[in-house]
């Protein structure tokens, strides 16, 4: 079979978002807002929201709330979450509180000690607007 390089192709452009890291053996204490993912490996006490994807790692402890568009979930918290589409609980997860969620999914061997509310992404911006109180510009800010 003869091969031929095709001429003019068009590469697919891959769009990758800034990811904020919180490394194992960091502490936060506060509420952290964010347009871009957040991966948390270490500790969060206050309130996380990201209108990306947040990923808590399995050395996470989270004690306060989530909120984000989707999120992927080994840790451990306390506290409520918000998911907009789709909740992924991983086997060792562990959640002592209320979780909302337009979606989820739930591997064997997950906890979750609440209530689970199923809610549209209509009921979850409503939800946010009490949620979040450090605000997000509407368009994010320049990268210089």
């Amino acid at each position: 079979m003869d091969f031929q390089k095709v001429k003019n192709a068009v590469e697919p452009e891959v769009s990758v978002n800034d990811v904020s890291r919180i490394s194992v053996g960091t502490i936060i204490k506060g509420e952290i807002s964010s347009d871009c993912d957040i991966r948390i490996d270490g500790k969060v006490e206050g309130k996380v929201y990201s209108k990306g994807k947040i990923v808590v790692g399995p050395q996470a402890q989270i004690n306060g709330g989530l909120a984000c568009q989707n999120l992927d979930f080994w840790g451990k918290m306390k506290g409520d979450i918000y998911v907009k589409d789709l909740l992924t609980l991983k086997a060792k997860a562990s959640i002592d509180g209320n979780v909302h969620v337009n979606k989820v999914q739930v591997e064997m061997g997950a906890l979750i000690n609440g209530t689970s509310h199923m809610i549209t992404p209509e009921e979850y911006d409503q939800l946010i607007d009490k949620f979040v109180t450090t605000k997000l510009p509407e368009k994010p800010l320049a990268k210089k």
